[in-house]
């Protein structure tokens, strides 16, 4: 067994090349090799998203507070709620971040594959996020 204690770890700032607005990271997980699963605490403040992005393995989001939006490429942009629990399919192109009026949090679970759990594309336009 292994405890990791995180409390004194700090946020960090979500990078601007993959992130629009305020987020904040914390990354409580990472397993040791061989497993290949790790998470994040992911904070949207309102307005914030990720850019495009796909998963190798897929990704599992499990939403803690506040309202968020979601897309699959090609698809409705959907609101996600505190215990929505959303999965995106490995390789499918897909965003997620808060609600133009409200902040939101989720859990984000990725395994590792060829030493990264996700591929950054472009950003989304403030015209497909409100759109």
């Amino acid at each position: 067994m292994e405890i990791t204690r995180n409390a004194a770890k700090p946020s960090a700032k979500g990078p601007e090349e993959y992130f629009s607005g305020s987020v904040r990271l914390d990354t409580p997980f990472r397993a040791p090799e061989p497993a290949r699963v790790g998470g994040a605490i992911v904070t949207f403040e309102p307005g914030a998203r990720t850019a495009w992005h796909t998963h190798p393995l897929g990704q599992t989001l499990i939403v803690t507070a506040g309202l968020g939006w979601a897309q699959r490429e090609g698809g409705p942009k959907e609101e996600i709620r505190p215990g929505d629990v959303v999965w995106f399919s490995p390789g499918e192109k897909h965003w997620h971040g808060a609600t133009e009026a409200s902040a939101m949090t989720h859990i984000a679970i990725a395994e590792v594959e060829n030493g990264s759990p996700v591929t950054w594309l472009e950003k989304v336009s403030d015209a497909d996020y409100l759109g």
